[in-house]
Formats: C-alpha cells, structure tokens, sequence
C-alpha cells in the first residue's frame, strides 16, 4: 500500500481519541485512590494523547511544523519510560525504587527535550504525507535523538516484564484469572508499541500510525477486562459462602 495510506490522519486521530478516553477512565481512579502508578500512567497516556493529535493535526494540513515535532518527539519517545514508571511504582515493595526511576525519567525528559528544541532540525525529512521518524534529528545514535533509548528500552522491559509477571501470578488464582487475560493483552499492546517504535526509530516508519492505534488498543482492552482486584475478591467470598453452605 502507499506511504499517504499509511500516514491518513485518520490512524492517528483514531488513536488520540481512544487514549484519550483511557487517560480519563485512569485519572479518575487515580482521583479515587491516588497511587502512584496511576499518576504516572496518567502521564504517559496524556504523551501518548498529545503526541497522536500532533499527527493527526500534521498529516490533516499536511505540513510538519518544526516545533510542533520538536516536542512530538519528545512525547512519542518518552510515554513508554512513564507507562514503564507505573509498573514499577505497582510491582515493587519498595517505593525507592520507583521514586529513583521517576527522578531517572524526569532527568531523560528535560535533556531530551533542550536537545530538540535547540538541534538543527533535517527539513527535509518533514515531508506531509510521510510518516515522521526520528530522522530529522540527526544519525541514529546522535544527540538527542539517542535520548530516546533511555525511555524505550526501560520503559519497555519494565512494562511487557510487569504484564507477564501478572499473567503468571493471576494464572494459579482461579477467580482472578480474568486479570490474567487482561496483562496478556497489556504485553501485546506494549510488543506493538514497541516494535513499530524501534522500526520508526531505525528509518522504517510505514505503519507507524496503525501500529500506535492497534497497540492502544490492546493497552485499553486489557485495562478495561482487569477492572478492579474486588472483582476476583467477590468472587472469592462468594465460594467460601457457598463451599460453608455445603458443609453445614
């Protein structure tokens, strides 16, 4: 197929709604319960969001205003580190280490972004109708664009790590096994993500935009199917009612 059918503003609009809604739907559990991990998903998802509709908006008038990708960029590769963030601040007992990787991504974050809003952009690597990579910052391992590696490669094993762990600790859990379906469709949606990140990042950007949406959309399925842990836990006491019964 050809490169403007899989650049449409229509992949990317499609995509900043839906996580859109996402980033709604966890913002008002953070309100509810204010954990970290929610906090930071709220963060990632809001990159992710933004990012989308500078896609959006660029490929619709198709034009790609320079400092609107200079902060695109930065957005695009920086959501996987928070969305990572938050497995972390979920998963280990010791909140330190969250706290550390939190300070870690905020530090990534500012260096990045001072480096694109003041590199000399490659323009013509702006085109309309051609999906944006990281191109137009320079070489591959050149600064900044090498910053993205500091969110894509963590961010990613601490995100697909945290969905298969889940999977296998729900697996054993008879009424929680819903959760277990749930994190495979997470690790699904991060693979996606994460390899049409790494194909854009390595100058093959066709199917960036499906990607983004296919992969935030297995992201919010899994979120929607894992609910809440009272889910299982009803479930629970409900068998230990009906296994009492039994026994009287």
């Amino acid at each position: 197929m050809s490169e403007q059918f899989w650049s449409h503003y229509g992949w990317p609009l499609a995509t900043a709604i839906l996580v859109t809604i996402f980033t709604i739907l966890v913002f008002l559990q953070y309100l509810k319960r204010k954990k970290m991990h929610q906090l930071s998903w709220v963060i990632g998802l809001s990159f992710y969001a933004i990012a989308a509709y500078m896609e959006a908006y660029s490929e619709f008038v198709k034009y790609w205003d320079p400092f609107i990708y200079r902060i695109y960029i930065v957005l695009a590769a920086s959501l996987v580190g928070f969305l990572g963030l938050g497995t972390v601040y979920l998963m280990a007992r010791n909140k330190r280490w969250g706290h550390f990787y939190l300070t870690f991504n905020l530090l990534s974050l500012i260096i990045f972004l001072v480096g694109a809003l003041t590199v000399d952009l490659d323009i013509s690597k702006l085109k309309p109708g051609v999906t944006v990579g990281g191109s137009a910052l320079g070489p591959s391992l050149s600064f900044p664009r090498v910053c993205s590696l500091l969110f894509n490669i963590p961010g990613s094993i601490f995100l697909l790590g945290g969905a298969v762990l889940s999977a296998v600790k729900f697996a054993r859990k008879t009424e929680f096994v819903y959760r277990m379906w749930a994190n495979i469709l997470i690790a699904i949606g991060t693979i996606v993500i994460a390899w049409a990140g790494t194909r854009a990042r390595l100058g093959t950007t066709a199917g960036l935009y499906p990607a983004e949406m296919i992969g935030a959309s297995f992201l919010f399925t899994g979120f929607l199917i894992a609910g809440t842990l009272e889910k299982g836990a009803k479930a629970i006491r409900e068998r230990i009612r009906n296994t009492g019964k039994g026994e009287r």
